[in-house]
């Protein structure tokens, strides 16, 4: 039975990787259809721009990635969230957060290198309102009042244990 779980997890993550192949090939050195992009100039520019996740809400984080800017760059929107650099790398990253008054709709962001005049664009959404701030909820003990309701859910449980053990506990011929 173990195996079979082993061979089906192991199967599920092949899965993964063979049906996200084309997911990775859809953007190809020229940057995302309409979104810039720096044209197959052989590396010397921002291109594959992407942004996680796509849709996100005032006053919410956003990361966004590009290829071919090695040593760094930056990102920017302007009314959207403030010029942020990008990581040196092969990919660079950014994590953007969103002003709290940005206008909810479709918008553009750019990407500049820092060793090339080329920009990139990508565009992706702003939804209104206010994200989840998450973070903290963990961090946070239950209230009194979640306390004695845990304890008396604790209670009855354990009494209803008791009174089945000592029912199937009666003698044979106490029984009628």
């Amino acid at each position: 039975m173990r195996v079979l779980r082993a061979l089906t997890v192991a199967a599920a993550a092949c899965a993964a990787i063979v049906l996200s192949a084309p997911f990775a090939s859809a953007n190809p050195a020229g940057g995302p259809p309409g979104g810039g992009g720096n044209g197959g100039n052989g590396g010397n520019g921002p291109s594959n721009v992407t942004v996680n996740p796509y849709s996100v809400h005032q006053g919410a984080t956003m990361q966004v990635s590009a290829a071919g800017c090695t040593h760094g760059g930056t990102v920017w929107s302007h009314g959207n969230f403030p010029q942020t650099n990008l990581s040196a790398g092969s990919i660079g990253f950014a994590t953007v957060r969103i002003f709290n008054h940005a206008s909810p709709g479709h918008h553009t962001l750019s990407v500049k290198c820092n060793d090339n005049s080329l920009v990139a664009t990508h565009r992706f959404t702003i939804l209104e309102g206010n994200g989840a701030q998450g973070g903290i909820g963990g961090s946070f003990g239950p209230s009194a009042t979640e306390t004695a309701i845990g304890a008396g859910l604790v209670g009855a449980a354990a009494l209803g244990a008791g009174v089945h053990v000592m029912r199937r506990r009666r003698p044979v011929g106490g029984r009628g």
